[in-house]
């Protein structure tokens, strides 16, 4: 459902044809949300850091993780469960050893986006 401001007439638009467009794409206020709550997530930089050791090594299990990010088994493992609730990340156990990886292709293509971004400033 899309929520449109009323307070306005065509009067008020400049180019009304591109406010038009741009509103007839406009997303609901749930997937706005839920792409806020996406960034979010991937606003702490140790969480960041585990985006980027899994874009690397498409499986790496908690403790790999853990020695990378020069971080404790237990600060991963809270940090892989935002990220696992976010949808960003996924896990497969074998025996008693679970190995993460991205959820899907689109969170690297995110990712790497938004370095290319932060290393071409």
């Amino acid at each position: 459902m899309k929520n449109v401001n009323t307070d306005h007439s065509e009067n008020d638009y400049i180019e009304s044809s591109k406010v038009k467009s741009v509103m007839s794409k406009m997303k609901s206020n749930s997937c706005f949300h839920d792409l806020a709550a996406t960034f979010r997530a991937m606003s702490d930089p140790t969480r960041v850091k585990i985006i980027f050791a899994l874009c690397q090594e498409k499986k790496l299990c908690v403790s790999d993780i853990a020695s990378i990010i020069d971080s404790s088994k237990s600060a991963t493992s809270h940090h892989l469960r935002t990220l696992r609730n976010m949808k960003l990340v996924k896990y497969n156990k074998v025996g008693k050893i679970a190995f993460y990886s991205l959820d899907d292709i689109h969170i690297n293509n995110l990712f790497e986006e938004g370095l290319r971004h932060v290393e071409e400033k």
